[in-house]
């Protein structure tokens, strides 16, 4: 059998296409640097952020790891309240349920909910995962509103670059976040059918 000479570029190009990595969950105890900075390109622009451990440590050791083993790639900012917040990460729930097997532990509020700080999305004690929201303008009430048990909402990154891009993200906003559980197992092909105009991160990098 003949082989052709286009195979290895067509290998090439598969490999490169940017699926998700099969999830280890030794990847769960890695922890950050004491601070990083990373990029997200977005279908609206990118954007840099810096995280500093010091600010939640545990909640800057799960963003370290969602970053660097590309969790964020694809992933559609489905919330976005104008004025408010952008919320991003994957409606995956089979992705989602690896990361979930160790949830990030509850953290004092250090770091303020300013315009522009990133922060875990939370639904009651020791709920962060894997969900983040930027916040749009300065939310200093989400450091103290307590609901089911846990206070606040630690900060543990901000925007440095690009926060007009954060601005520009399309709202539908809390229909995406109310989709039908049954169909967040695989919701790709169903938000681009509802929702045409919704953005997503098409890759996030830790950078030097």
């Amino acid at each position: 059998m003949k082989t052709s000479r286009y195979l290895p570029l067509l290998l090439l190009a598969l490999a490169s296409c940017g699926s998700p990595r099969v999830f280890r969950q030794h990847w769960l105890k890695e922890k950050a640097p004491g601070y990083f900075k990373a990029r997200f390109e977005t279908t609206k622009g990118d954007f840099e952020m810096e995280a500093y451990r010091e600010w939640s440590p545990a909640a800057v050791d799960r963003l370290y790891q969602l970053i660097r083993h590309q969790y964020f790639d694809g992933a559609p900012l489905y919330r976005v309240l104008p004025d408010f917040v952008a919320q991003f990460g994957s409606l995956d729930s089979t992705r989602n349920a690896s990361w979930e097997t160790v949830l990030v532990p509850d953290e004092p509020v250090i770091k303020t909910n300013n315009k522009g700080v990133i922060a875990f999305a939370r639904s009651g004690k020791e709920s962060r995962s894997n969900q983040l929201f930027i916040n749009t303008r300065d939310n200093h009430r989400l450091d103290t509103l307590h609901y089911n048990g846990v206070t606040g909402f630690p900060g543990i990154a901000v925007v440095t670059k690009g926060m007009e891009t954060a601005s520009r993200f399309h709202s539908y906003g809390e229909k995406v976040h109310a989709m039908p559980d049954s169909l967040h197992g695989n919701p790709d092909g169903y938000l681009r059918r509802h929702f045409p105009e919704l953005d997503y991160i098409k890759k996030a990098v830790i950078i030097k």
